[in-house]
């Protein structure tokens, strides 16, 4: 279940980063008198609320005053989840696959959902040397990024409604599926190992530049084109003793995605620069301009795609079918919501109300 670097759960990013964790306001007053709030996500694009709000002088740290946002940057979700149960971190960016797995696991005792995120950034690129059409995919190699994240149980359900038969937890079967860390799956395609990939962005359009091809954005299977890809979540002895904290974080998550759809360049240049502390080097245009394009950022979680994911992963055999009901917790993010004069979201009868 490998998180970036060797630091407990997941790689801690250095202060002197440029997309590093912020230093508290200085003189801030401390919410809750906390020292440090914890908080995961992934370097993946499709995490840009995190990418952007976490970055030093962001909404996120300025939202938090002079408690300080840690963060730990994470490969998939199920290491995240790892993470949250063991308390390395307190709230984190994650897909809904991992939240609801996460939830059944612990029924229903360690995490709530208390926002949205992210809507789309999924796509299957492949070889178009080898890969022609849809049916083409069958008997071929395809990537995902770990066994029950979320591109994996989407791919698994598109692969079962095409009649194909696949074993989730070999991945052997009419398609081999392949579970392959975000980092090494361009090399992976480049080598010939893989023949596609079912992957968020950036490494979708990392692969495109590499000479692969969209096949499928998974937008287009989804009513009105939405769908969680990105939501957040909290431990709930986190969010009991501390909702000052998780209200605060909230209000910089709302903050930052409204900066975010009013100032889109700009959020790209700090979603890059984000990325470039994080691996070392920028993505070039050809990768970040298309991939950019084709997220959205939103504060409602989504809920009834989620409810629908769940019955995708228990048709794909990694989950019985969920009592998900108490999923959410949407209360501080509504209350942030009203506050700034927006609409409040539902929780599609999976709230704790």
């Amino acid at each position: 279940m490998g998180a970036l670097g060797a630091c407990g759960y997941g790689s801690q990013k250095k202060d002197d980063d440029q997309g590093a964790s912020a230093l508290p306001a200085a003189g801030g007053k401390k919410v809750d008198g906390l020292d440090k709030v914890k908080i995961g996500y992934f370097a993946n694009l499709t995490h840009a609320t995190a990418l952007v709000g976490l970055r030093k002088g962001g909404q996120i740290q300025q939202a938090l005053g002079g408690t300080q946002a840690q963060p730990f940057v994470f490969n998939a979700g199920p290491s995240e989840i790892e993470a949250l149960n063991a308390g390395s971190i307190d709230i984190g960016w994650i897909g809904p696959s991992p939240s609801i797995n996460g939830y059944v696991k612990s029924h229903g005792e360690n995490l709530k959902i208390i926002s949205g995120s992210v809507s789309g950034g999924v796509k299957l690129v492949v070889n178009p040397k080898k890969i022609k059409s849809e049916d083409d995919i069958k008997g071929k190699k395809i990537a995902t990024p770990q066994l029950g994240n979320t591109q994996d149980v989407a791919f698994l359900n598109w692969i079962a409604k095409k009649g194909w038969k696949v074993d989730a937890q070999s991945g052997k079967g009419d398609v081999s599926v392949v579970r392959s860390d975000n980092k090494v799956t361009p090399d992976a395609y480049k080598s010939g190992a893989i023949d596609g990939a079912w992957v968020p962005e950036p490494t979708a359009s990392k692969l495109v530049a590499e000479g692969g091809k969209v096949l499928l954005d998974e937008s287009s299977l989804w009513p009105d084109k939405k769908f969680v890809i990105t939501n957040l979540i909290v431990k709930q002895s986190f969010l009991k003793e501390h909702p000052k904290v998780v209200e605060a974080v909230l209000r910089g998550s709302v903050k930052t995605n409204d900066w975010i759809k009013a100032n889109p360049g700009q959020a790209k240049k700090a979603a890059n620069a984000a990325l470039e502390a994080e691996t070392g080097k920028p993505l070039p245009p050809e990768v970040i301009d298309p991939a950019w394009k084709s997220i959205q950022v939103t504060d409602d979680p989504l809920a009834r795609t989620l409810n629908t994911e769940a019955d995708h992963a228990v048709q794909a055999g990694l989950l019985e079918k969920p009592d998900l009901k108490g999923i959410y917790d949407l209360t501080l993010l509504n209350k942030v919501l009203k506050a700034e004069g927006k609409p409040t979201v539902s929780a599609a009868g999976l709230g704790t109300q």
